[in-house]
């Protein structure tokens, strides 16, 4: 009888270790290929897509590839200004910034996020939107993967191009002409900002039809982009390769 059971133990074990080493090895080839592919869909957009089954409202998609270099480096700038200002200098985590939304969010109604782009990059390619601790620590995993195995070049241009800028718009291109009616390359900074200015909540705010918050918002990260060199940060990033 303890043979038996030992012995369904060994090969519970056994089958759990080759579990994690396929699950291993498929998050390693995802972050391999996507190195150098293009990115066809995220695990966002799908999430949405499965939300919308179950809606009366028509939901349409839009997304379209754009290589860093056509899309406005004002964007880019914008993004790095509003969500992620160490995105140049950190290995995935701002310390400094999760750190500070703790602290302000033991005293505020209003919670504070502190994520990356990195972050948001891994959460919106490989995962789902949800609080729960394992999302979390997935999240983790797949930041720590992507800024070992990709460049930040390549991390700016992923999010970039998956990023929700609104309700079914995914990515620079499909804001920009949803939005602006031009292509992402043609984006001028203060349309750029106001892109940037959406984020924290894209399914309730317009690019295209600011409101007052979205309009004070803008005008912080025009100043915040000015502050950090404007444009140049993003072509320091395509320099580097």
């Amino acid at each position: 009888m303890a043979k038996t059971k030992r012995g369904w133990m060994r090969r519970l074990l056994v089958g759990l270790g080759w579990a994690v080493g396929v699950f291993l090895a498929f998050n390693l080839v995802l972050v391999l290929v996507f190195r150098f592919v293009p990115v066809p869909v995220s695990g966002l957009m799908v999430q949405r897509r499965i939300e919308s089954w179950s809606s009366d409202k028509p939901y349409v998609s839009h997304h379209r590839w754009a290589p860093l270099e056509e899309i406005s480096p004002s964007l880019g700038a914008a993004v790095i200004a509003a969500e992620d200002q160490n995105f140049t200098d950190h290995f995935g985590f701002d310390w400094q910034a999760i750190e500070k939304a703790v602290q302000h969010n033991e005293h505020s109604r209003r919670k504070r996020g502190a994520s990356t782009v990195s972050q948001q990059t891994a959460k919106n390619l490989f995962l789902w939107n949800s609080r729960s601790w394992t999302r979390k620590g997935l999240e983790a995993w797949f930041t720590l993967l992507i800024e070992v195995g990709w460049s930040k070049k390549r991390i700016l241009e992923v999010y970039l191009n998956i990023v929700e800028f609104g309700d079914g718009v995914y990515g620079a291109e499909a804001a920009a002409r949803t939005f602006f009616g031009k292509s992402a390359r043609r984006l001028t900074a203060s349309e750029a900002a106001l892109l940037a200015a959406v984020l924290p909540n894209p399914r309730k705010f317009r690019a295209n039809a600011p409101s007052e918050y979205i309009r004070g918002r803008q005008s912080w990260i025009l100043n915040q982009m000015r502050h950090l060199g404007g444009e140049q940060v993003v072509k320091d990033l395509e320099a580097k390769l």
